[in-house]
């Protein structure tokens, strides 16, 4: 038999109709299929790979090389020598200023999504060493209602930004929010993006480095505020990055886009990115950038 087992005369019934002591017909047995969850499907080349091969790679397809979601706290987990992250600002919590309810009310809608990611707030910062370097570092997640920029993914960002000016402190942070203002917290969200800035410009006053990292996607008002403002910016290949989405764009000024206009590729070859770098790379380039800008 295809899987491997032995059958006897005796698994089989006299007659293929037997209805056993029940008086019913005999159940067929269950077929054994692939358990779920095993393999995915790689959205650029459309291959089927192992998810555990896929995941031992930094969450890159091994076919393509497409780099996939990675989310904030394995982001941490790969940039950071192991062991060395101390988290900041992690009690910060959103309020409900508007009572906003779309679909569900914010405040239950927070919650769920605090239960389905296991972060706070679609931020997570901190400080810890990438090789051997003492950093202030920052993550947005886009699992995290699009990684749109609330109240505390700006506070949180801020008092990075601030820690890392008071401590003379290399900063990086990595951007992956797909979402710009959090509409559920109105104007307390769009003035964000404004704080960060601020915070940035003082810090680069007094001296600082700051990398940014653009990963896919970086769009909204992260991209139109501290994304955009590193000294140096590095993007993974394929990035999405930009403001608003391409089909926004494309309906709105009714012309023909050039192909792949807001991949990281195409904003290297026109200026708007520094580097392209590959994930499993990217605390290796990190590493060095600061140690050549003397920081």
């Amino acid at each position: 038999m295809a899987t491997g087992e032995l059958k006897t005369n005796h698994d089989q019934p006299d007659n293929p109709q037997d209805t056993g002591e029940q008086g019913g017909p005999k159940k067929p047995r269950p077929k054994r299929g692939v358990p779920s969850g095993l393999w995915l499907r790689c959205r650029d080349c459309g291959e089927t790979v192992f998810r555990k091969t896929v995941a031992e790679n930094m969450n890159v397809c091994p076919v393509c090389g497409y780099h996939m979601y990675l989310s904030a706290t394995d982001r941490i987990r790969t940039l950071l020598d192991e062991g060395t992250f101390e988290e900041w600002d992690g009690d910060l919590l959103a309020a409900d200023p508007l009572e906003f309810f779309d679909k569900k009310a914010y405040v239950e809608r927070l919650v769920d999504e605090r239960k389905r990611t296991g972060l706070r707030d679609a931020a997570l910062t901190g400080t810890g060493m990438i090789r051997a370097r003492r950093v202030a570092v920052g993550v947005t997640d886009s699992a995290f209602i699009m990684g749109s920029m609330g109240s505390v993914v700006g506070e949180r960002l801020t008092r990075l930004v601030e820690r890392a000016t008071e401590q003379n402190l290399p900063l990086v942070i990595v951007s992956g929010s797909g979402g710009g203002a959090r509409m559920h917290e109105g104007i307390i969200s769009l003035m964000q993006m404004a704080k960060v800035s601020a915070a940035l410009a003082r810090y680069d006053e007094a001296g600082g480095l700051f990398i940014s990292v653009l990963t896919d996607p970086t769009m909204g008002g992260v991209a139109a505020s501290f994304a955009s403002l590193g000294d140096l910016v590095f993007a993974e290949p394929k990035a999405l990055i930009g403001f608003a989405g391409p089909r926004t764009i494309k309906a709105t000024i009714r012309l023909e886009l050039p192909e792949g206009f807001q991949r990281s590729e195409f904003l290297l070859e026109h200026g708007y990115i520094d580097r392209i770098v590959k994930r499993s790379d990217m605390k290796s380039e990190i590493a060095r950038s600061i140690d050549y800008c003397g920081k």
